[in-house]
C-alpha cells in the first residue's frame, strides 16, 4: 500500500468522493443530523484539499483511504476519515492515523482530535482501541442534546 498526500496534481476527486460516501452509507438512517458528507461536491472536496492537508491510501492503484487534517491550536484536527467498505478491517484506518500522529509531531502538535456521532458505538471502540479516549459531547444546531462525542489523543515524541 502506498501512502499519498494529496497536492496540487491530484486529479481524482471524482474517485474520492466515491470512497467517502460509500464509507459513510452506513450511517444514513442511523445518525440525525445526516452525515455532512453528503454535503461533500467534487468542487468542495478540490477546495479541502488545497485548504487541508490530506492523505491517500492507495493499493494496486485504487484509492481505498483517505484521512484529512487541519491544524488547531495544540492538537491536530482528523476528519472525513475513510475506507473502502471492502478494505475496512485491513489496517487501513489505522495506518492513516499514524500518519495523522506523524504529521502532528512535524507540525510539534501534541493531540489528536476528532468527532464521532453519539449512535456510532462501533466506531468510539475503534477510536479507543487506537489510543482515544473522550473528552467531550455536543450538539448539532438545533438539537437539545448531544449527537458527537469528542475524543482525543495525545501524541508522544518520535523516540
Amino acid at each position: 500500500m502506498d501512502t499519498v498526500r494529496f497536492d496540487p496534481g491530484f486529479d481524482r476527486y471524482d474517485e474520492l468522493l466515491a470512497l467517502i460516501l460509500a464509507a459513510f452509507a452506513y450511517m444514513d438512517g442511523r445518525i440525525d443530523p445526516p452525515s455532512s458528507a453528503h454535503a461533500l461536491t467534487v468542487d468542495s472536496l478540490r477546495r479541502k484539499t488545497s485548504d487541508e492537508i490530506a492523505f491517500g491510501a492507495i493499493a494496486g492503484g485504487e484509492l481505498l483511504g483517505c484521512v484529512f487534517l487541519k491544524p488547531e491550536p495544540n492538537c491536530l484536527y482528523v476528519g472525513k476519515l475513510a475506507v473502502a467498505p471492502a478494505s475496512q478491517g485491513t489496517g487501513i484506518g489505522r495506518h492513516l492515523i499514524a500518519i495523522a500522529e506523524e504529521t502532528a509531531r512535524s507540525l510539534s502538535l501534541p493531540a489528536l482530535r476528532l468527532q464521532t456521532r453519539i449512535e456510532l458505538t462501533e466506531n468510539h471502540e475503534i477510536f479507543a482501541a487506537w489510543g482515544f479516549v473522550e473528552a467531550g459531547r455536543s450538539a448539532h444546531p438545533g438539537f437539545a442534546g448531544p449527537t458527537s462525542i469528542e475524543m482525543r489523543k495525545v501524541i508522544g515524541p518520535t523516540l
